[in-house]
């Protein structure tokens, strides 16, 4: 039996881990087993330099942590090897970074599932979401509709305007 001090440790780390489940923009869970401490140690700068958390955890913690969280559901994947990695800003940068890993890493490193926005993702899901364009492609494709729309608009209303010229200036007959 494990003695108070221990025990508080664990509810401390467990209510802690909770906290940052719950007020993260995303997070996505990883099998990290076969990376090697090179490519560990890279994956990791990628990360925090993208301002995301990355860190190793104990399946029991996180599935007590997950518990009676939007996101329980993705403790059934919790077996093996389990790493988090958790993004309070940006829904997809976390799911970018690891995904692009993954693709050019010859291991068994694997995501298990994830969530965004309030919601659990399976496998396929993180993988989708890393797909996605960022913030800053997002907003550029939002102008580049917008402008698109207003530059249609200011063609047509001189090709009326122009209409109107040749109207006025025929000569009567």
């Amino acid at each position: 039996m494990p003695n108070e001090k221990v025990l508080l440790e664990k509810q401390q780390y467990v209510a802690e881990l909770k906290d940052k489940l719950t007020n993260a923009a995303a997070g996505v869970l990883v099998d990290y087993k076969g990376i090697t401490v090179a490519d560990d140690t890279k994956l990791r700068k990628e990360l925090r330099e993208a301002g995301v958390e990355y860190r190793v955890v104990k399946n029991t913690m996180l599935r007590l942590a997950l518990k009676d969280t939007p996101y329980e559901e993705i403790s059934n994947v919790l077996e093996n090897t389990t790493a988090i990695a958790i993004s309070n800003d940006d829904p997809i940068v976390a799911a970018k970074i690891i995904c692009k890993y993954i693709e050019g890493a010859k291991s068994s490193y694997a995501v298990k599932a994830g969530f965004a926005d309030g919601k659990p993702m399976d496998k396929e899901g993180v993988e989708t979401l890393s797909k996605l364009p960022n913030k800053e492609g997002l907003v550029s494709m939002l102008l580049s509709v917008l402008t698109g729309n207003l530059r249609g608009l200011a063609v047509a209303i001189k090709a009326i305007g122009e209409k109107k010229e040749e109207e006025a200036g025929a000569p009567a007959e």
